[in-house]
């Protein structure tokens, strides 16, 4: 049931229907802490990355057309999804990610073995450093395939999802346009605002962090590859670095470009930090979302029952008909998980000790996951609770007359301070403003008819929110 691999530190035992060789099994013996297996994007980045160098190697002639073409065709498999389960290192590994860049070349140099008729595993024809691994190193084929994997999740999960969340808001923002409720600041009572207006602030931020993120991609677009061992480009041809980036754009669609600085690309990881940051900045928008939507939305009779949201499931085990804002309290966990998932990556970022960084594994397992959850969420968050969220527009006109604040419409006509103790008098003695008023004979009731208009209390059209 097993086989004998071999590599520098001797022979090790391999199971027989494993693709991979010596150092993927001693991986799997040395490093085994917690279940976080190295996340597929990665491995699949790592393959894109072998596919390149074979067409590069063959081209400058370091490669022969057949071996060339054998970790061409294995790559392709992999990248298909053929070989998953023969990826299982975990993320705890050597930091410089060499475990799962090697895990790489051995199963894609052991399938390419076995399609040359030599059987599974070893080394011949096909060798995984000498052949699969040419011309690279772990420390620049690693921080390449970070980038390249985290560029692939933005473009096809989180930015997709952000814009479908947006334009799920922006429609019930011009839905509400005209549905006029009480503002609120510090928690307490304010002057009035359409619930299109209140909508159309998510929209806003939601496209401030989009931006955020698109700025920081093209630093991401900078690729360590060719720098090798310490940023030398040491055993890879001149031009090698700028050749894998343009192969790897013709792969990918994106337009990536060699890295000027390679030390630099090898020993920081900064493009990745920016990006976090900008990660950072969606989750707190969601958090924002999900805790004002679950505040509008409390009750249904003891709370603002402001809007309704989706019931989706029973919301206790206890209490009959109870139903809670689950949506919200998920996508306010997503939210801390990512805060927490940029404070991680950003120690593992100071690490870059002299011409390496050894956090390489963490930094990108973090960054994927938070890139993953942002992506799920948003789009849960549009499909089960924005699309099926109602506004409460009869609940809504209640707050709004009830509302104090109304009375900020009288400072100009009677002054602050007088418009200041009609407000005390109505809340002391539980009177309408316009009891208040009179009582106080400030202004005559067709002066507070005409004055006190909650519809003439929006702003200039340009801030309507519509």
């Amino acid at each position: 049931m097993h086989r004998i691999e071999t590599d520098s530190l001797g022979p090790i035992e391999v199971p027989a229907e494993a693709y991979w060789g010596a150092q993927t099994q001693r991986s799997l013996s040395y490093f085994s802490s917690g279940q976080e297996v190295m996340p597929l994007p990665v491995i699949y980045a790592l393959s894109l990355i072998k596919k390149a160098a074979a067409r590069v190697n063959q081209r400058n002639g370091s490669l022969s057309a057949e071996i060339g073409q054998l970790i061409e065709q294995v790559a392709d498999e992999v990248l298909a999804g053929q070989h998953d389960a023969q990826f299982p290192l975990r993320v705890w590994q050597t930091g410089s990610g060499t475990q799962s860049n090697m895990n790489v070349n051995e199963v894609i140099a052991g399938r390419a073995n076995e399609l040359a008729g030599q059987g599974r595993g070893g080394k011949r024809p096909v060798h995984p450093n000498d052949h699969v691994n040419a011309a690279q190193s772990s420390n620049d084929s690693f921080p390449t395939a970070m980038h390249i994997a985290t560029l692939l999740a933005v473009h096809q999960q989180l930015l997709p999802a952000l814009r479908e969340l947006s334009a799920g808001l922006a429609l019930k923002a011009h839905t509400y346009a005209d549905l006029l409720k009480s503002g609120r600041t510090h928690l307490m009572d304010a002057t009035p605002i359409t619930f299109g207006q209140e909508l159309s602030a998510f929209v806003a931020q939601l496209g401030y962090a989009e931006a955020a993120i698109l700025a920081c991609l093209p630093a991401v677009c900078q690729l360590a590859q060719g720098g090798t061992a310490v940023g030398t480009g040491l055993n890879a041809p001149a031009d090698f670095g700028p050749a894998m980036a343009r192969e790897l754009a013709v792969l990918t669609g994106f337009p990536l470009t060699s890295a000027e600085n390679k030390f630099a690309a090898l020993s920081g990881h900064e493009a990745l930090v920016s990006l976090s940051g900008a990660l950072k900045t969606l989750a707190v928008c969601l958090m924002k979302l999900a805790n004002d939507l679950r505040l509008l939305g409390s009750g249904p009779r003891t709370g603002l029952a402001e809007v309704r949201l989706p019931a989706n499931e029973p919301g206790s085990s206890i209490m009959p008909g109870k139903v809670n804002p689950t949506q919200c309290e998920a996508l306010s966990m997503i939210a801390c998980q990512v805060l927490g998932n940029d404070v991680t990556l950003g120690i593992a970022a100071s690490q870059g000790q002299l011409q390496l960084n050894v956090f390489k594994p963490v930094i990108i397992y973090n960054l994927l996951q938070s890139i993953q959850l942002l992506a799920d969420g948003c789009r849960n968050f549009q499909h089960h609770c924005i699309e099926g969220l109602e506004a409460d527009a009869a609940q809504m006109a209640l707050h709004l007359q009830n509302s104090l604040m109304l009375v900020t419409a009288l400072n100009p006509h009677i002054g602050y301070d007088r418009a200041a103790e009609i407000a005390k008098m109505a809340y002391r003695d539980g009177c309408t403003l316009r009891a208040a008023a009179l009582t106080l004979g400030y202004l005559s009731g067709e002066q507070f008819d005409n004055w006190v208009r909650a519809e003439h209390m929006l702003g200039t059209p340009k801030n309507t929110g519509a």
